[in-house]
């Protein structure tokens, strides 16, 4: 009895064994088929872990416009100085004369609609003889000449010059944060400063600042007048432009 019990577990037992391991691979086929891998679904089905102090850093509303602007606007207009000299270095253009009848720039100013019209009724006749040949583009305000130049926080509206020959004629139109009287100084120091002569006139509510230079036969005119919100508005004609 013992030997036939050792010969039946001898003979079945492998086969026993056999039929195990077949079951486990057709249990592991058939997990894997069923897409079911044990470590992946105890990981899904455990909590997540959140850091609160990292939450506020997914940038999940990236795809939104940020709530301002990124830092380093542009300042206020009267928070500058006044470009390249300070106030306190500033000349004090002398008081302004009444303009009369002989202020051609003062008819000038009155009587024009254009930047060509203003050129043209200059006093100084090398300017008025290019007037005619003014292109009109932005581009010329950057072209004016080193004495006297745009004001450095100058709002341009309107720019034209002329290219060619003995024509190197620059008109600018433009607007500027600053009080009338601080820009009447401005020039005038930049004026005086460069060689130039600097009358200053007054025509109602327009001031007058021109003058020439003898050494290069330079020439420029300024008209300004005050503005509601404290700024003020100037037309600029220069020749010798760059």
């Amino acid at each position: 009895m013992i030997r036939r019990l050792g010969f039946i577990l001898f003979v079945f037992l492998p086969l026993a064994l056999a039929a195990c391991s077949s079951a486990n691979n057709d249990s592991d086929d058939s997990a894997t088929a069923n897409g079911v891998d044990p470590a992946l679904a105890s990981a899904l089905q455990q909590q997540i872990m959140v850091d609160p102090s990292l939450s506020q850093q997914s940038q999940g509303d990236t795809v939104r416009p940020p709530a301002q602007p990124v830092t380093g606007g542009v300042p206020a207009d009267g928070v500058a100085a006044t470009g390249d000299i300070k106030d306190g270095d500033l000349m004090h253009a002398p008081a302004p004369t009444a303009a009369d009848k002989s202020c051609k720039q003062c008819a000038a100013a009155r009587e024009s609609t254009t930047l060509g019209g203003l050129a043209a009724r200059s006093p100084d006749s090398k300017t008025a003889g290019c007037a005619a040949n003014l292109q009109y583009a932005a581009g010329w305000a950057s072209r004016l000449p080193a004495d006297p130049p745009l004001y450095p926080q100058a709002r341009v509206s309107e720019a034209a010059g002329t290219e060619g020959g003995q024509c190197a004629l620059r008109v600018v139109s433009f607007s500027s944060p600053r009080p009338m009287a601080t820009m009447i100084d401005w020039y005038y120091t930049k004026a005086v400063r460069g060689g130039y002569t600097a009358e200053h006139q007054v025509d109602g509510d327009e001031h007058i600042l021109g003058g020439t230079r003898d050494r290069d036969g330079g020439a420029y005119v300024l008209f300004m007048t005050a503005r509601a919100d404290g700024g003020t508005d100037i037309d600029l004609v220069a020749n010798n432009g760059q």
